[in-house]
């Protein structure tokens, strides 16, 4: 005997029918024909905001309402205005994101850079090089110079920059990118922070020749440990370098020269080179804060301690 498939639509329940909670409140003024309560249309736009996440618009919305109404603009403009403040607020919060996670110690910009100090560096080139279009080549930076020249100013703006161009940016002193690197030798995560260190688009290595770098028999020199970070990165994305130590001191400073070589010759293939002779910034302004106070300041001819391996 045949058997007969149960009726589904009989089988089916009814769906539930929303509370009037949980329903959108539409004003019964506006279904009678009538103009809606500007009360309670103002309450519907706030839940609106609030449900969409725009909570910069939900926090300036009588704002943007006196706005509205002093410049009567059209749908589009007044649109696109509510937008803007959204747009103009995330993009803030993520510059701010990248820069905590940039590693980047303090802002520096090449608009404040005092380049009347340092007249031997061409400011247009050095505005050009702000585009970071050297980033997306895929070139790489060395800036030399001695202590107080600007040196890591300049690469700290491009660091800026690149937060603000949504670039993935790490900074970091050379002693201590050395540190961290060993550090993964003893726990055993010496790959996953060698891939760290090597992913982003643009990784500034400040003061290579400051700072004591380790020299254990039972540890690869600082050489090895840079070369193989540089060796990744090459070809592939741009990494920038200050120094205060001739290019030709590094293999004394790094533990061994024939493998700081190799480094040298990957970063200088496709390096842009930059060398910056002129004075120091910090001795300039300590010895004009020494004349104001009446005291001595230290002569511009001794050691700086700064430069010294």
């Amino acid at each position: 005997m045949r058997k007969t498939k149960p009726d589904i639509q009989q089988q089916r329940k009814p769906k539930p029918v929303p509370s009037s909670s949980e329903r959108p409140s539409y004003n019964a003024n506006v279904a009678a024909g009538q103009p809606p309560n500007d009360d309670l249309l103002l309450e519907r736009l706030r839940r609106h905001l609030k449900f969409l996440g725009l909570n910069q618009a939900l926090s300036k919305l009588d704002d943007l309402l006196d706005w509205a109404t002093q410049n009567r603009p059209g749908y589009t403009a007044l649109l696109e205005h509510v937008l803007c403040v959204e747009v103009d607020h995330k993009s803030v919060s993520r510059i701010c994101y990248r820069f905590i996670k940039s590693g980047l110690p303090e802002r520096k910009t090449l608009e404040a850079f005092d380049w009347d100090f340092q007249p031997s560096l061409d400011k247009a080139f050095f505005i050009e090089l702000g585009r970071l279009d050297f980033v997306r080549r895929h070139d790489d930076i060395i800036i030399t110079g001695q202590a107080g020249t600007g040196k890591s100013h300049l690469l700290k703006a491009f660091g800026l920059r690149a937060c603000e161009q949504q670039l993935s940016i790490r900074y970091a002193r050379c002693v201590d990118l050395l540190d961290d690197l060993h550090a993964g030798l003893a726990d055993q995560t010496y790959p996953e922070r060698l891939k760290a260190w090597a992913k982003p688009e643009l990784l500034i290595i400040d003061d290579v020749g400051i700072g004591q770098v380790r020299k254990r028999a039972d540890e690869p020199t600082a050489a090895h440990t840079l070369y193989n970070l540089i060796d990744k990165r090459h070809g592939h994305s741009s990494t920038a370098v200050t120094s205060n130590i001739q290019l030709s001191n590094w293999g004394r400073y790094l533990g061994d020269a024939t493998v700081t070589a190799a480094i040298l010759d990957r970063l200088a293939m496709q390096a842009i080179r930059i060398d910056i002779d002129g004075p120091s910034y910090r001795q300039s302004s300590g010895a004009a804060l020494a004349k104001r106070l009446g005291t001595r300041s230290p002569k511009a001819d001794q050691p700086n301690l700064e430069t010294t391996t």
